[in-house]
């Protein structure tokens, strides 16, 4: 999907000096992706901090600890 968007050079800047990306297409894919990532360990950390062990399923936990 095409989107046109507005990105700051500066933010563009840093976040493909952190993630290592060349392009800004792959830049702004791999950012999307790791805050998706990082929400999902989020969510997960609050389930285990809350002792709701017994809802993850065995393929999610695995899954989420290799994000």
């Amino acid at each position: 999907m095409r989107t046109v968007v507005d990105i700051g050079e500066d933010s563009l800047r840093e976040a493909r000096a952190a993630l290592g990306t060349t392009t800004k297409v792959e830049t702004v894919n791999r950012a999307l992706a790791e805050v998706a990532a990082l929400a999902a360990r989020r969510r997960d950390l609050r389930r285990l901090a809350g002792g709701d062990l017994a809802t993850l399923k065995v393929d999610e936990l695995y899954d989420a600890a290799w994000r």
